[in-house]
């Protein structure tokens, strides 16, 4: 090995070349050095290998490690347990690998590892939501890295430490902190890692506390960012923000759109922290009346070890679901789940505040009137501490709707007034229409109809515009929620794959045809007639990026489209997360820490879960999007090529599903509703 073959893989490196560093490196001959490792830890993170880093990374620190070069060895241990950290969730894990580092550098607290360890150990500790431990081992990364001239680990300890000030009611202070730090990334003199990893810690700040120009602003900066020099997992974090965003100033489209090429992106990278996008995109869809895709979402957020709430509960309330909706947001508030987590507060009044806010809603809609003013009341002392006008104006408008309930409607009409007209100045159209249909109501209840009139014709033109009808649908209709039609018996036709094959049935005709992508398109379109699907929906589900339906229905799925499911390398990753979470329960039931141990379990019944599932660590092979135009000609040529192939064997179906398959962004099956079809798909 030469200088100039590594000069030449730094190079790709630095230009983000990561498949042709990975080729050049494929060519060394011979062991692998210290520097070549590093290179290949690299060079697999911006390829898409997670697992690749990792395993870089270990025999890095083995390397080093034997050789008795026990700072280097400490190093390659923390970077292993950042690259956990960001992109696992499994914070057993990292904290295995932080304690292996702690120990080899533990006579050297002064020297420019103990700066990365003391930077990464912050986010653990913070995500945990241990914010005095959290502050303390940021200090200690701010102060080693300004002294070794270390910028990356210094300014991760600055964010670090001002989150845990926000969170600690401290506002001005870490505010003051962050807007120096977007400063000083805006000015492009970190690591593209370091930059992209910190841009999201800014944004996820700022919607913690309801500021949104704040996160919108800086969303915008990381997204200009994000086109030179975003990779690994960076790109997709950023739309998630991007579909943040979307979803508060609209239109509801463009934040579905977001979030499902998100999901599609961020799915090589995230383990848990994948049900953050998936809610989203659930959030997105309730927003747009997709009651079917939001639980679907929500769902797979769930079966991800996160939380989707209160967005599920917010969801059963919309369904007509009352009192299952007042349960689910009841336990949410009551028995926190204990995720780690840094897009959401990991504990506290912050994580609190919009679970109140939705059960402020679903306690009146369910005739719970004192549990409303109680949520109303906490919200507003929540808003008060945190000064935030996001969260005081939340709780304005739960006051005006506890008013309304309780008959004051004087009271009512003035809250909702104001609380209107501030959603309207933040920018937040949903927010705003969605409470004039109530201020809509006040007014009624006083007698003054032609005021009633004009908030809820104005509600509902607000809505449309965002392209959420089915909410202005629902207001003008005057009813909460409509109920389902009764069923009505209609042919009885299959649509259903086994193995390769696919037996169709229509007109009292049966063929058996050789299963097509586009075949599988149809399938999902007839299993759900008259809902649209965005065409990233149907092209992200075909690549797994985003599940749907049940485990064992994904699994199966998964088995017959011939995804990586769990080859040697995944089980030899599990084998060795498994036993890096049991290294951690054993230290903290050697230190008697009682609640470590029992987050280290659930990592561990999260990794056995996936194991059950039979899911690699590195999920399926990565395949980012080219684009919503690029997904709908591809989408509406294989769905084009499957309705010709299905013409030669049943014309009648294809000619049906010519005149009731609608293309375009949006896919539909949408069938005569006077004559009914049940499909078996």
């Amino acid at each position: 090995m030469t200088n100039a073959s590594t000069s030449a893989i730094q190079a790709a490196v630095d230009a983000g070349e990561f498949a042709r560093a990975r080729a050049l490196l494929a060519e060394l001959p011979g062991p692998p050095s210290a520097e070549v490792l590093d290179l290949e830890a690299r060079a697999a993170y911006g390829a898409g290998d997670l697992e690749g880093t990792l395993s870089a990374y270990t025999e890095l620190y083995r390397l080093h490690r034997d050789a008795g070069r026990t700072r280097d060895a400490a190093l390659a241990a923390v970077m292993v347990g950042m690259y956990l950290m960001m992109d696992t969730g499994l914070m057993a894990t990292v904290r295995a690998w932080l304690s292996r580092a702690e120990r080899l550098v533990s006579d050297a607290t002064d020297s420019p590892v103990w700066a990365w360890l003391a930077a990464v150990r912050t986010y653990e500790r913070f995500m945990c939501g241990d914010m005095p431990e959290a502050g303390r081992w940021a200090r200690q990364a701010i102060e080693r890295g300004q002294r070794h001239a270390l910028a990356a680990p210094a300014i991760i300890g600055r964010v670090g430490l001002a989150r845990v000030r926000i969170h600690d009611g401290h506002i001005d202070e870490g505010l003051r902190t962050l807007d120096d730090v977007a400063v000083e990334l805006s000015a492009g003199e970190l690591d593209p890692l370091t930059t992209g990893q910190m841009w999201c810690e800014l944004i996820c700040a700022m919607q913690w506390v309801g500021q949104h120009d704040r996160a919108e602003a800086w969303t915008e900066a990381m997204e200009h960012w994000r086109r030179r020099a975003a990779f690994g997992g960076l790109g997709g974090r950023c739309r998630v923000h991007r579909a943040e965003i979307a979803r508060l100033r609209g239109p509801c489209e463009t934040a579905e759109q977001e979030a499902l090429q998100a999901c599609e992106e961020l799915r090589p990278w995230l383990r848990r922290e994948f049900g953050w996008p998936l809610t989203e995109l659930g959030n997105a869809r309730l927003r747009k009346g997709d009651f079917a895709g939001a639980e679907e979402a929500y769902l797979a957020a769930q079966q991800n070890a996160w939380l989707p709430q209160p967005g599920l509960a917010m969801l059963r309330l919309a369904q007509g679901r009352w009192y299952e909706a007042f349960a689910l947001i009841e336990n949410a508030l009551e028995h926190p789940f204990d995720i780690p987590s840094k897009e959401r507060p990991p504990s506290g009044s912050l994580r609190r505040a919009p679970l109140l806010d939705a059960q402020v809603v679903i306690a009146l809609a369910t005739e719970h009137i004192e549990v409303a003013r109680a949520a109303a009341n906490e919200l507003a002392e929540i808003a008060e501490r945190y000064q935030s006008q996001t969260l005081r104006n939340s709780a304005l408008a739960a006051m005006g709707r506890v008013a309304l309930e309780e008959r004051r409607t004087d009271d009512a009409i003035r809250d909702l007034t104001r609380a209107v007209m501030e959603w309207a100045e933040l920018g937040m159209p949903f927010e705003a229409a969605n409470l004039r249909i109530e201020l809509a109501r006040a007014y009624r209840a006083e007698g003054h109809d032609t005021m009633a009139e004009l908030e809820l014709d104005a509600a509902c033109r607000a809505l449309d515009e965002l392209g959420a009808t089915t909410w202005a649908d629902r207001a003008r209709e005057g009813a909460p929620v409509k109920a389902d039609p009764p069923e009505v018996q209609g042919e009885r036709c299959v649509f259903r794959r086994e193995g390769d094959t696919r037996t169709i049935t229509y007109g009292g005709r049966t063929v058996l045809l050789r299963d097509l992508k586009g075949m599988r398109y149809l399938q999902r379109l007839l299993s759900e007639p008259g809902r649209e699907f965005h065409v990233l929906d149907l092209v992200t589900v075909e690549r797994g990026a985003l599940p749907t339906g049940s485990a064992s229905e994904s699994l199966h799925l998964g088995a017959e489209r011939g995804l990586e499911v769990f080859d040697s390398r995944a089980r030899e990753a599990y084998r060795e997360r498994l036993a890096e979470v049991e290294e951690d329960i054993a230290e903290a039931e050697a230190n008697n820490d009682f609640e470590r141990a029992s987050l280290a379990r659930t990592d561990r019944e999260f990794l056995v879960e996936e194991l059950r599932r039979g899911v690699g660590l590195n999920g399926r092979a990565r395949t980012i999007g080219g684009g919503v135009e690029r997904a709908r000609t591809s989408a509406t040529r294989s769905l084009r090529y499957a309705l010709d192939r299905i013409a030669q064997h049943h014309p009648q179906l294809a000619e049906h599903l010519g005149r009731t398959v609608r293309t375009g962004a949006y896919f539909a099956y949408e069938p005569d509703p006077r004559v009914p079809i049940e499909w078996e798909t």
